[in-house]
């Protein structure tokens, strides 16, 4: 179930305004709160909502935002969480803040050329504001494009996102005869499955069903994208058991499905201990939590392509690796 049509374009013009020199008080409540990726973490107010949207302009004078998935739907329920989320409406976007890098931003380096900040969002509004943000900005990305960095290579691909293979990521327009679909279900049963992993044998995990043969996994900066399941395991999978083989999932804040398209994310979605190498940085035995996003994208029944926005950076600094730090020295 999703918003809308009018609604839709209603919101997907606030959030476009956010960057044209607009005030954010025309698009967020006074007491609005935003959930970011670190160093940004957690504000409050309009007065510093506004100055992380200036920010970004400072940064990128001639800002433009694009979008390439941009779904809505009502909140399935989570057993798990401690506040009720069932009901709740929520936006959710895949974009690209796409500008000259003028001015540095949070530290990095600005290159004076045309860089593309990933930024993953989910957004609830009340009244036609936003109330609650949740933003992963793929910094690590950033700094990799103006050329430094500051952790080991990623296994999988590091590069720009593209767009769902079926060019329909971005659902504003008036749409007609849909069918239901259980999309959402796929992906929970696909979930269940993850968790079914019995800490030895990596095929005790039997979620291979709910993909296709050939899916993309497209990884944050640090991980990167793989292609199919054998890449997958060895990219990301494999890694992340040896680096957290405690994992367990958290909660969600949000779960919902928009035809072929399904959104979950928790802040935080996971907690572990890192009990071993990971990224590079060897097991501190610290605990962990982690702030992931997931938009999937379905056909025929199974997901043909996964986007992952996690907070990389604010991991490996509850691991004692400070990586806007570490760029200073660089």
């Amino acid at each position: 179930m999703s918003y809308s049509n009018e609604k839709r374009k209603h919101y997907y013009n606030q959030l476009h305004s956010l960057i044209l020199g607009g005030h954010s008080r025309n698009v967020y409540h006074n007491n609005a709160e935003i959930f970011a990726s670190h160093p940004i973490n957690e504000i409050s107010g309009l007065k510093e909502i506004n100055k992380l949207w200036e920010a970004l302009m400072i940064s990128f004078p001639d800002i433009e935002r694009r979008d390439s998935i941009f779904v809505s739907g009502i909140n399935y329920p989570d057993d798990r969480a401690k506040k009720n989320i069932e009901g709740i409406e929520l936006v959710a976007s895949i974009c690209h803040y796409q500008g000259t890098f003028e001015n540095n931003l949070f530290g990095i380096p600005a290159s004076k050329k045309v860089v593309y900040l990933r930024s993953c969002e989910v957004h609830q509004f009340l009244n036609e504001k936003i109330i609650k943000s949740y933003i992963i900005f793929d910094f690590l990305n950033l700094m990799k494009q103006v050329g430094l960095s500051p952790i080991s290579p990623s296994l999988g691909t590091d590069f720009f996102w593209p767009a769902p293979a079926t060019a329909d990521g971005v659902k504003i327009k008036d749409r007609e005869n849909l069918k239901s679909t259980n999309s959402f279900q796929v992906v929970m049963n696909m979930h269940k499955a993850l968790g079914e992993y019995d800490g030895k044998n990596i095929e005790s995990m039997k979620h291979s069903q709910y993909w296709s043969k050939n899916f993309l996994w497209y990884g944050p900066s640090g991980i990167g994208t793989s292609k199919g399941m054998k890449n997958f395991r060895n990219f990301h999978q494999i890694p992340f058991l040896r680096g957290f083989p405690d994992r367990r999932g958290a909660s969600h804040y949000i779960r919902i499905e928009d035809d072929n398209f399904v959104v979950t994310g928790g802040w935080p979605s996971v907690e572990a201990t890192h009990g071993g190498e990971w990224l590079g940085i060897p097991a501190t035995n610290k605990k962990i939590k982690m702030r992931v996003m997931d938009f999937y994208r379905l056909e025929n029944n199974v997901i043909a392509e996964n986007w992952v926005p996690i907070d990389i950076i604010h991991i490996l600094y509850q691991m004692g690796f400070d990586v806007f730090a570490r760029l200073k020295e660089m």
